[in-house]
């Protein structure tokens, strides 16, 4: 196929900014109760799962983003057992985090039950079976109500929503944040997330930040590329004590060994600390006096239209 008869797909980082990348077919389409789902050929990053045209996790690159979200939180516990991931319907998070020999108990909580009976049929390659993992608990339900119902406490949560509108949107409140700070275990817990790109999104990624640390007193986020994403990307931990910064290049390296975890591409001793330097222009807008996301105003300043 020449590249002019290949469709192009393009998406917007904001409102005047975006990316684009060739499409050789679509393998699978259809709808669900809450959004359109797509898997497509590519040959930048093989098969990439789009929701209502907007890409969620390309094979060959989806470590760039599911290392980093599970290994920083888990390796920065000293034994995570009991894990809630809240989205991540592809299930590579759930592939990460089951690499943890510790880990008895996962409670896994997914809006949209469709997305993951697509994805444990034709995205394997991402989750490598782990819907299938005794150790995994679903439930296909909104997961704030979930997280303000449950009175299971986690040593470890991780939050791999879409980006904070629609039915995301009430999943990046103060209130919500202070709901899971409940659930975690007052001493060890931690809570991750994705934080929005501290360069297409600025406004967005400081109001993260600013909204966890109105309910967390440690907040600590790394910086990384995502390729599938198309820009520079932050990962935020929050918790009520444990802190990454704590653990030196050799700590990292010995958990790594201890933990049985190899083949990592992203994450290493020295790797961990320099993903938490920030360059001095993101030093500048972590201190613009943004507002706090609550219940009563969840929109985000920023928001803008695919």
């Amino acid at each position: 196929m020449s590249q002019k008869d290949k469709r192009i797909l393009q998406e917007w980082l904001n409102n005047s900014h975006g990316f684009f990348y060739t499409i050789n077919r679509t393998l699978h389409k259809g709808s669900t109760k809450y959004q359109d789902i797509e898997l497509v050929d590519t040959d930048e990053m093989g098969n990439v799962l789009l929701l209502d045209n907007i890409t969620q996790v390309g094979e060959r690159v989806d470590w760039q983003y599911h290392e980093p979200m599970v290994h920083m939180p888990m390796l920065a516990h000293p034994n995570p057992k009991t894990v809630l991931v809240i989205g991540g319907g592809d299930g590579g998070i759930l592939r990460e985090v089951l690499r943890y020999e510790s880990v008895k108990h996962i409670d896994f909580v997914e809006l949209d039950e469709e997305v993951v009976s697509f994805s444990r049929k034709y995205l394997q390659s991402v989750n490598g079976g782990a819907f299938e993992n005794p150790k995994v608990h679903a439930r296909f339900e909104d997961g704030r109500g979930f997280v303000e119902r449950t009175d299971t406490v986690y040593d470890v949560v991780i939050m791999d929503m879409t980006d904070p509108f629609g039915p995301s949107k009430m999943l990046y409140t103060r209130e919500f944040y202070t709901h899971v700070r409940n659930r975690l275990d007052p001493n060890t817990g931690i809570f991750t997330m994705h934080s929005e790109s501290p360069v297409t999104r600025p406004v967005a990624f400081q109001c993260v930040r600013r909204t966890l640390g109105a309910v967390f007193p440690v907040v600590r986020t790394t910086y990384t590329f995502i390729q599938m994403y198309a820009t520079f990307w932050s990962i935020t931990l929050a918790s009520n004590g444990p802190d990454i910064q704590d653990l030196d290049p050799a700590t990292v390296d010995s958990r790594i060994r201890a933990r049985g975890i190899s083949d990592l591409k992203i994450i290493t001793g020295d790797t961990w600390q320099a993903m938490q330097v920030e360059y001095p222009y993101i030093a500048e807008i972590t201190h613009r006096d943004v507002p706090i996301i609550t219940d009563a105003a969840p929109d985000f300043p920023d928001h803008f239209s695919q």
